[in-house]
């Protein structure tokens, strides 16, 4: 179908998880990466396991109040739930709660040929039409890309990369809008290095100016489209880490100058952050717009969302890691909205940083 088949639809969705107060769950996590995750708590990386994990978060309430929406993996998008919450397709669960479900489309990354060394490049184009067909027939709403780029002393990003990446971004933005999706544009830059906020926030503005200049040549529907960024951190081993008010400035000024105003909701990503940390940070963002930001600022957190409730659930108590994952889901919505109180709900301080990070 054409895009302006869909314009209408995909503005309304693109509205519904840009609520204020709201956010993204990730739980997108590969087979492979919810096995790291499992492995960590002592539990088997079988199917039967991950479907009652994704069926805790599917069946906790309440959840809808702080959370738009929620990122699938293929496996869960067409997995049924478990006999002890009545057996329902997930994302029929999900629904029920007023949560859009979305889907991880893309297929993985690739060294880059011809890039600097470590540099990636994102698969997944070949076949996405059809793929992303099949996914809004079973009630998928919305998509994610992940492209990877990297800041270091050996020329990463390089000019390559950063149009690489900016491409694929934009073609797949282009191809799951025709199908009915809202893609959710995902650069990511990741926090390896030793690199300061001053040279992360100079990468991220060259890095998103070539992404919406891509997004524009593709003619994609901004009005039908989310971005999600990483925040304008310092490197992981910066030695002169800045404090969260430099990180809520610095972020903001990164996206004044090159998110265009079209766009409904920037929902940043965790990127390695502890729980704590992303809630402080995206807080202080919301604070330093002070409600005049012509987007929502939201979050899209995986690990910063999950963390504790993979710790208290363990594979035994389901109400435990509901009641953490809520809590998380709490402080994450005041803090889209500038309001949370620092250890106002319950969370692990352990950092979440991951080098290289891919799932």
């Amino acid at each position: 179908m054409a895009l302006e088949t869909f314009h209408d639809e995909l503005a309304a969705t693109a509205a519904a998880l840009a609520a204020p107060g709201r956010g993204l769950l990730a739980a997108d996590e590969s087979t492979g990466t919810i096995g790291k995750r499992f492995e960590a708590i002592g539990l088997e990386n079988s199917e039967a396991n991950r479907r009652a994990y994704r069926s805790l978060l599917a069946t906790t309430e309440g959840l809808s109040d702080h959370i738009s929406g929620v990122i699938l993996y293929e496996e869960t998008l067409f997995q049924d739930s478990t006999a002890a919450v009545g057996g329902a397709p997930i994302v029929e669960l999900f629904l029920q709660q007023g949560i859009v479900p979305g889907i991880k489309v893309d297929q993985g990354v690739e060294p880059l040929v011809g890039g600097v060394s470590g540099e990636s490049w994102c698969t997944g184009l070949k076949g996405l039409a059809e793929r992303a067909a099949r996914y809004y027939a079973q009630g998928a709403r919305f998509a994610k890309w992940r492209a990877v780029l990297q800041i270091s002393a050996s020329g990463c990003p390089s000019e390559l990369a950063v149009r690489e990446n900016a491409w694929g971004l934009a073609r797949y933005a282009r191809t799951v809008q025709e199908q009915g999706l809202v893609p959710i544009v995902e650069p990511e830059i990741l926090m390896d290095g030793d690199h300061d906020i001053t040279t992360t926030a100079s990468v991220q503005e060259w890095v998103l100016r070539t992404t919406y200049e891509a997004l524009a040549l593709n003619g994609v529907f901004l009005e039908g489209s989310l971005l999600k960024p990483s925040m304008t951190c310092a490197g992981a081993a910066c030695p002169q880490q800045p404090s969260v008010a430099e990180v809520g400035d610095f972020t903001l000024r990164t996206l004044s100058r090159t998110v265009p105003a079209a766009v409904p909701a920037i929902l940043f990503l965790s990127g390695g952050l502890s729980e704590e940390d992303a809630s402080l940070c995206l807080n202080a963002i919301n604070a330093a717009a002070a409600g005049d930001a012509p987007w929502h600022l939201g979050f899209s957190f995986g690990r910063a969302l999950q963390h504790s409730c993979l710790q208290h659930w363990r594979g035994q108590d389901l109400n435990a890691g509901q009641q953490a994952l809520l809590a998380r889901a709490r402080a994450n919505g005041a803090a889209s909205r500038g309001l949370y109180e620092p250890g106002s709900e319950p969370s692990d301080d352990a950092s979440l940083f991951v080098a290289n990070y891919a799932y």
